[in-house]
């Protein structure tokens, strides 16, 4: 069993566990989400604790759910953080002109292009754009909320040369030098 999956996952105040059928379901304030358990991997809850189990013997499937234990962890972990505090990804803008505009559930985008760029947010993410050149993401689900904001910054990823497009905020664009005559 992998180190990860020995240590146990706390449950906050306010976030409520179901397991059961395979599958573990967490409440919290933040929404609902579930994870289905892969086969031979148990979830036990004590005194507002998760722990993952792993059977002992040495068969096939036992070495498929030991490889599976520290993922499961992990997933179990996001899920709780989740719907407790939630996830947010911070993008930032750099170039002449380029800027950023949210609307509702659509993020309109200015980026060199002929045209504006409208992206819609899908379920359960929300954007907000405190300045014009700062998109912050934000949602339940970790994976969601990571495809969402490298989905937008596929429109126009930074390029070396000028470090114009569309980066994280703690991304660090190596720079290139122009060439020379």
């Amino acid at each position: 069993m992998s180190r990860i999956a020995k240590s146990p996952i706390p449950v906050p105040a306010g976030v409520e566990v179901t397991i059961g059928n395979g599958r573990v379901t967490a409440k919290g304030p933040k929404g609902e989400l579930s994870f289905d358990i892969p086969p031979g991997i148990g979830l036990v809850e004590q005194d507002g604790v998760l722990n993952v189990r792993v059977p002992e013997n040495h068969r096939r499937v036992d070495k498929h759910a030991r490889a599976m234990s520290g993922t499961t962890r992990a997933m179990v972990s996001n899920l709780v953080t989740g719907v407790g505090s939630g996830f947010e990804k911070k993008l930032n803008i750099t170039g002449v002109g380029y800027r950023a505009q949210a609307q509702g559930r659509n993020l309109n985008l200015s980026l060199g292009y002929s045209h504006p760029v409208v992206y819609t947010m899908p379920e359960g993410v929300s954007v907000e754009t405190p300045t014009q050149t700062e998109i912050i993401i934000r949602g339940a689900d970790k994976q969601v909320v990571g495809q969402t904001a490298a989905e937008i910054r596929a429109y126009r990823p930074p390029e070396p040369y000028k470090g114009k497009g569309v980066r994280y905020s703690d991304e660090r664009v190596v720079r290139k030098q122009a060439k020379k005559k």
